[in-house]
């Protein structure tokens, strides 16, 4: 059984059909949408504020999910969010930061406080998005701090969908 902890009065909301790894840690005020997968490791911590998941989200080992605090230096916090379809690679790092839908992060990326990553993007292996970065749509960025690379191929359009269908997949070979 996945570690899902209550934090402050506030239990994780896993959706349906959704799959956590024993050795992954979900806290606080988390909802996981449903067909999600979470992998071996990995760390989704909504203690200091909301983490909101869409559905067919993979979120690979090693990943870390938390939020930017609300202080006197930032009077809201960043809440973490991330919409419908998104892959996300081994060893990333979210933090107070909304991602769209149909994105796919790659491994090691960070993405920092109060950016925006819209819909349909793909971030580079090891790419850092730096805080307040805005990523448009289409785009394929890398680097760090990344920058835009080039427009996505139709071809890279249609991977966002088929990954999130292959890991929902796996994930309910698992759940068997």
């Amino acid at each position: 059984m996945a570690h899902l902890r209550t934090h402050k009065g506030n239990t994780p909301k896993i959706g349906s059909r959704t799959w956590v790894d024993p050795s992954a840690v979900v806290i606080g005020d988390v909802i996981l949408g449903d067909d999600c997968s979470v992998w071996p490791l990995t760390v989704i911590r909504g203690d200091m504020h909301k983490i909101r998941i869409g559905a067919r989200c993979s979120l690979q080992d090693g990943t870390v999910v938390h939020i930017t605090h609300a202080s006197d230096y930032n009077p809201g916090g960043w809440p973490t969010s991330l919409g419908n379809d998104v892959t996300v690679g081994h060893k990333a790092l979210l933090h107070g930061c909304t991602i769209g839908s149909r994105v796919l992060i790659g491994m090691g990326a960070i993405i920092m406080d109060g950016a925006v990553v819209e819909d349909e993007v793909i971030i580079g292996a090891g790419s850092l998005v730096p805080p307040g970065k805005t990523l448009a749509s289409g785009y394929l960025y890398m680097g760090s701090p990344c920058r835009q690379a080039r427009r996505l191929s139709d071809q890279e359009r249609g991977f966002f969908v088929y990954t999130a269908a292959n890991y929902v997949h796996l994930k309910n070979e698992y759940l068997k």
